[in-house]
């Protein structure tokens, strides 16, 4: 299998101990995270590295927040960016989605709250299954492996383990046929009439789940397999 590769975050925070603690945080879900302390290292952190996305306090010494999301906008269009900060009057949060921000979090904060913004963010600008750590990004469903959990939301259904196992076959093969044979001998390590029976009501279980975003497709491929894909 391959290697995933973990999510790269530029967090750009001048308070040192929120700057740890939140770093602590993301880097316990997964993500690879990248910690400046002011404007103009953040920026130049940008430049020399490469960052799937990121977090970015306003007021920051040297270079503030909105400066530095306006020259990692000029070296990248496309990479989502968040506003973390204490600034929350209504003029300072359209100043921020006006330079392209994605999101505008207010201080304090809820650590899992960042999370899930962070993957709905991701969600809506990938547009497909995004693979981020500890969790994979279905059209508009974040499905937890880890859990047994798949959410829509903030609305959870909880999934047995052989749901959780063939959902994540699915998923490592998008786009792709699996067949048939290879579920049945790595979820039951049989391929007898029964197991293939089971096979199907669970099959159908994952598609009632998945019915509430209509780009999820689960297709059946006559005596072959099936085909997980998300419509754009």
């Amino acid at each position: 299998m391959k290697k995933e590769t973990k999510l790269r975050i530029l967090l750009v925070e001048d308070n040192l101990n929120l700057g740890f603690l939140t770093t602590e945080f993301l880097e316990s879900e997964g993500f690879d995270v990248k910690l400046c302390r002011d404007g103009e290292s953040g920026v130049k952190a940008f430049t020399d590295g490469q960052f799937d996305f990121c977090i970015l306090d306003i007021m920051l010494p040297k270079m503030d927040g909105y400066q530095v999301a306006t020259l990692i906008r000029q070296l990248d269009p496309k990479v989502p960016i968040i506003f973390l900060t204490a600034k929350n009057l209504k003029g300072d949060k359209f100043k921020g989605f006006n330079l392209g921000a994605d999101d505008y979090i207010t201080k304090p904060f809820d650590e899992e709250e960042l999370l899930w913004r962070i993957n709905a963010v991701l969600n809506r600008t990938q547009k497909t299954v995004a693979t981020i750590p500890n969790h994979i990004m279905i059209g508009r469903f974040c499905f937890e492996p880890h859990n047994q959990l798949l959410v829509l939301d903030n609305q959870g259904q909880r999934l047995t383990e052989r749901e959780t196992k063939i959902l994540e076959l699915l998923c490592q093969n998008l786009g792709n046929i699996i067949r048939r044979e290879e579920l049945l001998q790595q979820i039951w390590g049989e391929n007898d009439y029964f197991a293939g029976r089971s096979l199907d009501v669970f099959i159908a279980k994952l598609r009632k789940y998945l019915k509430a975003d209509t780009r999820v497709n689960i297709e059946n491929v006559p005596r072959v397999g099936f085909l997980l894909s998300v419509n754009q």
